[in-house]
């Protein structure tokens, strides 16, 4: 069924050159075209620095000022493909020739994806091409979900160490895996603290860090990042003595970046 309304569809267009999502006069005197790809990176990691858990949550944003019923297209695995293409081969491929095709590379595989309307699901199922004729101005193309070759852009190792029942002495260092030419911006890690801290000390290579005792954790704001480089952070929490019994959970380090 899904199969026939995207043939419905597909003769509508091109009968009338309507689509639902788009008015056919639009004009502009430059046509230009932006796409961002904005991701958020989910990781589990031991204290001994093992991947416990790995996986990519991302948005492809769009933004279209384009005039007319432009048909666009683009495709993951791009990299693959031309070098396909350049050998002698044709670009337009089957799923199974695509799939031995990438199988082993570093590729992008989705475990599952949503697309905006506008995309012609069946181009996409049979050769990964996503082809469509976008909306007017901003819009978000498609989400996505991937566990496979997940290059981590950064490492986080950590060592808490209680001294005694009065103190908790932190070692937090982070490196960056990317090239010396990118900056991450706006990096934030939040390392968390027990419930009973009174006072802290702390000192930060780069950035600035401080106690937050509303959210129970040290905020370490680092306003840029460069790529290969590795900053520390130690600190020390003095701690109230309590009559709980109950042991700190120890949560993980939170760290948000662009």
């Amino acid at each position: 069924e899904k199969k026939k309304s995207e043939q419905g569809s597909k003769i509508a267009i091109h009968a009338t050159g309507a689509v639902a999502w788009r008015r056919p006069d639009v004009k502009y005197r430059k046509n230009e075209a932006f796409v961002d790809v904005i991701e958020s990176v989910n990781l589990i990691m031991s204290q001994k620095g093992t991947i416990l858990r790995a996986d990519v949550s991302g948005s492809i944003m769009m933004r279209a000022y384009l005039s007319g019923m432009p048909e666009c297209k683009f495709g993951l695995n791009d990299q693959v493909i031309l070098d396909r293409e350049k050998s002698g081969s044709n670009l337009g491929i089957s799923r199974r020739e695509y799939e031995s095709v990438t199988k082993g590379q570093n590729t992008v595989e989705l475990d599952d994806c949503q697309f905006h309307q506008c995309v012609r699901l069946t181009n996409f199922e049979n050769s990964r091409t996503i082809s469509f004729i976008p909306p007017d101005g901003e819009f978000e193309l498609m989400k996505y979900r991937t566990t496979e070759n997940i290059n981590l852009p950064f490492r986080i190792y950590a060592v808490a160490n209680e001294v005694g029942k009065s103190r908790l002495e932190y070692k937090v260092s982070v490196r960056s895996h990317f090239s010396t030419k990118i900056f991450a911006q706006n990096v934030v890690l939040k390392i968390p603290t027990p419930p009973n801290t009174s006072n802290t000390v702390i000192n930060a290579s780069v950035g600035k860090a401080k106690y937050v005792g509303s959210e129970n954790c040290i905020v370490w704001k680092i306003q840029r990042f460069q790529g290969q480089q590795e900053l520390f952070l130690s600190a020390e929490a003095e701690l109230t003595v309590t009559t709980t019994k109950k042991a700190w959970s120890r949560p993980p380090i939170l760290m948000d970046f662009q």
